[in-house]
């Protein structure tokens, strides 16, 4: 196993930047407070604080408001107004202050934000609302001011949202690592279950109100994903009388969709509900060679597949929150989705002998599948917030509740090099296969204030889950009966509990201040192949501490070093062993033997806030055993399989910049890079399955403000080539392009966005093993073009554009 060697990465310019940053001492007084909604008074997590120094608004310090919404800046001496912002508000200043040696901390209080800008008391609108929000340990995205998220769903917004990528799978990586963990609302979904990840291209974007990157979380949070969290956060609306939006889709390939977020506030009764409907064709294609040994004898595959997948989807969300007072609120929910979709593929695979000037002949398949998945969710939450800012219990049930059924149908047909049909190898074959899934989960969390800056927190955490599989696959006789394939009729049963426990306690001295945690969790996971009788129990216990340390530095800089323990437990794709069945020569299963893995992350992060944008860089380690990756083999026959297997161990390094720079008044500038190295172990399969890779990636958003209420964005993505365990990933790169025009006297919107411009986005792979080497390229989604029009109801005008019209 090979290690780093950090002479070879050439970081020095990094390292510079964050320590560099501890220069400048200077008097130091300080300004807090904290952030509410005005109706409601809600807490506001996550707003965006900036203290600017007068007469010439030069920016001093910033900060993110805490999940109570309290917020403290270190400043110097000087006369100040602060500049609070938050996603779904305008962007307001406060009146000035002065800050001297003999008045050395200013307290703001609770700022309450409105609705609008006419409810707005002593404040006044300056720009609108921010794309992006940065600190320490949390990224926030505003999806809705992406002009190229229009028309998408889940997946497409993912794709473009800085440190993330998607594959043609629909699998998501955050920082180039799958091992991610992905919730909504904070919680997990049954749109990410028996799929994955993929099941996100189901739910449309116009449901979505912003996604929180969280990169070495806390013990707060349960500790799968050791790459860290991806949070999805609906939308939802707390203001007072009756407000949404509607919105419909047009967009070729065939995209049709529509929309409504509706929500209704009278006094202690706030009403929601979002329902989307869309209408999806998504052509795809893919391209294979392989070259096989066996002996002194060279066999050659030529594999070319085109598909089209049509599908509507259907999704409600609603619910209510009851305020028995503003501190004690009880909220129901419930999501309720359905998808009914046609899957039709064609594959023509052509046989070489030794060169492909000596065809053998070539076989045609074809796949016409279609299923249906309905999935519904159900959840009570119970917040109660006690005597003093912060101190407060929360308890949720949740109940998830998700079905499919598919039908497949498989002909296939062999020719000679003449086009003479061999009816002798021509079969047809059928697939029924039916999943259900069953998940409670059970949460608890306190928080409690301790002293002037201390914080305690604690919390429970219980999920059981019931998954059943009921596969066959049956191919027709000569007398048109149809018969079970050996070995491919079974009902695999998957059966998960995970208790889990935690407790963190953090606290403040100057600029000092730190969190330290542990977590503890108890897995118990069962996998059964009923038909065969085969039985396979795991059951472990592990603890994951975590612990962060901040420092406020002066001049606008602020630095943190953080560790935790992370986990990635084998889930049901993993473990099931049933093969697809799409492709008679690669098939993909799980593993039922697989073990979990397990990593160890240090993350050391800094932020610098600018006169005109922000900075977040970071240098992360992640140290990983029993690593999973899936690992292709090619059989005698030229049958491929691949499936997840435990790898030693790999090593990541890596650095990552993120800012968000306004140039101009009218211009934004939103830029991410991060550049990693990993040496990955994999010897315990085979001695030659290492590698030691450097890649990076960088994405880089340029958005206008124009005269007339015109917006213009265009988005350039690349992704680096990369070696992997067995061979190698190809460079990616794409661009997007989209432009808006505020209508209706600013409650309308329509948005034009063309997804891959250039129709470039195709993945490459390389794959190498003993026998074989195979070269693929696939493209799961073509060029998209969207026109999407977007009706606000009682939102009140979107952030001014002043900049822009000046």
């Amino acid at each position: 196993m090979k290690f780093f060697d950090l002479s070879r990465l050439h970081f020095p310019f990094l390292f510079i930047a964050l320590l560099s940053t501890f220069s400048g001492l200077a008097q130091q007084a300080s300004v807090k407070g904290a952030l509410a909604e005005s109706t409601t008074s809600a807490p506001l997590a996550y707003a965006s604080v900036r203290v600017l120094q007068l007469p010439d608004n030069k920016l001093v310090g910033g900060a993110l408001t805490d999940e109570n919404g309290r917020f403290s800046v270190a400043v110097p001496f000087g006369t100040f107004v602060a500049e609070i912002e938050f996603i779904g508000f305008e962007t307001i200043k406060t009146p000035e202050f002065t800050l001297s040696a003999a008045h050395a901390q200013h307290d703001l209080g609770t700022v309450r934000l409105a609705a609008s800008s006419t409810a707005l008391d002593e404040v006044q609108v300056t720009a609108e609302k921010s794309t992006m929000t940065l600190s320490l340990d949390k990224k926030v995205f505003n999806v809705g001011k992406d002009l190229a998220n229009s028309g998408g769903n889940a997946t497409d917004i993912l794709t473009n949202i800085p440190s993330v990528s998607v594959d043609p799978e629909g699998t998501v990586k955050l920082r180039g690592s799958d091992n991610v963990r992905i919730l909504i609302d904070g919680k997990p979904s049954g749109l990410v279950s028996f799929k994955g990840s993929s099941g996100l291209q189901q739910l449309q974007a116009s449901m979505i109100e912003r996604v929180e990157i969280i990169t070495n979380p806390s013990a707060r949070y349960e500790a799968e994903g050791s790459a860290g969290i991806i949070n999805i956060i609906l939308k939802k609306d707390q203001k007072q009388g009756f407000n949404g939006s509607i919105e419909g889709i047009a967009g070729n390939p065939t995209n049709f969709g529509a929309s409504a977020n509706l929500n209704y506030r009278h006094r202690k009764i706030n009403f929601f509900i979002n329902y989307g409907i869309s209408y999806r064709d998504s052509p795809g294609s893919g391209a294979l060679t392989q070259e096989r040994t066996s002996g002194d004898t060279t066999y050659l595959l030529r594999q070319t597949t085109t598909s089209g997948f049509q599908g509507l989807n259907n999704n409600v969300r609603g619910g209510l929150d009851y305020f028995f007072s503003e501190n004690n609120i009880l909220t129901a929910s419930m999501l309720w989705r359905r998808s009914d979709a046609r899957r039709l593929t064609d594959i023509r695979y052509e046989d070489f002998l030794s060169t492909l000037d000596n065809p053998l002949g070539y076989t045609l398949r074809q796949q016409d599948e279609t299923e249906d998945e309905p999935n519904s969710e159900y959840s009570v939450v119970y917040k109660r917030k006690f005597g003093g800012q912060g101190h407060e219990l929360t308890a949720e049930t949740k109940y998830l509740n998700y079905w499919e059924h598919s039908d497949q149908s498989f002909p296939q047909r062999t020719f000679a090099n003449d086009g003479t049909e061999d009816p002798g190898k021509a079969t047809f074959q059928k697939s029924i296969n039916d999943e259900y899934e069953n998940q409670y989960l059970i949460q608890v969390d306190y928080v409690r204030p301790v002293g002037k800056d201390g914080k305690f927190e604690t919390g429970l955490r219980s999920s059981f889950r019931d998954m059943v599989n009921d596969y066959v696959v049956t191919e027709k006789n000569v007398d048109g009966s149809f018969s079970v394939v050996p070995g491919l009729d079974n009902y695999f049963i998957y059966k998960e509990n995970i208790n889990g426990a935690y407790v963190i306690y953090g606290n403040k001295h100057r600029k000092f201040s730190w969190q330290a945690g542990i977590r503890a969790e108890h897995t118990d996971v069962n996998t059964i192949l009923r038909e065969t009788d085969v039985e396979n129990p795991r059951n472990y216990f592990n603890f994951f501490p975590s612990l962060h340390l901040t420092y406020e530095l002066p001049k606008n800089n602020a630095i943190q070093w953080s560790y935790s323990r992370r986990v990635r437990r084998p889930v049901y794709n993993d473990l099931s062993p049933f093969s697809t069945f799409t492709d008679s020569r690669n098939f993909w299963s799980g593993n039922p033997d697989l073990d979990p893995e397990y990593s160890d992350v240090v993350e050391l992060g800094h932020i610098l806030y600018m006169g005109k944008g922000s900075l977040s860089s970071s240098v992360y380690f992640r140290h990983t055993v029993d690593k999973i990756d899936r690992i292709r083999r090619v059989d005698a026959a030229g049958n491929a399989t691949t499936r997840p297997e435990n790898l030693r161990a790999e090593n990541a390094l890596g650095i990552e910049f993120t800012t968000g720079y306004s140039p101009k008044k009218w211009w934004k500038l939103d830029m991410n890079f991060n550049f990693f190295h990993a040496d990955i172990d994999g010897s315990n399969i085979e001695t030659n399955y290492q590698a030691t890779t450097y890649s990076w990636f960088a994405r880089a958003t340029s958005k206008f403000l124009l005269p007339r209420n015109f917006d213009f964005q265009i988005r350039g993505n690349y992704e680096a080539p990369q070696k992997t365990t067995q061979g190698s990933r190809k460079a990616l790169c794409f661009f997007d392009l989209a432009a808006s025009k505020d209508i209706l006297r600013n409650k309308g919107t329509l948005t034009l966005n063309v997804s891959d411009l250039f129709n470039s986005r195709k993945w490459r792979t390389v794959t190498e093993g003993e026998n074989f080497r195979t070269e693929s390229t696939f493209q799961w989604r073509r060029r998209q073009v969207n026109l999407t029009f977007n009706y606000r109801i009682n939102q009140g005008k979107p952030a001014v554009k002043k900049a822009a019209e000046e």
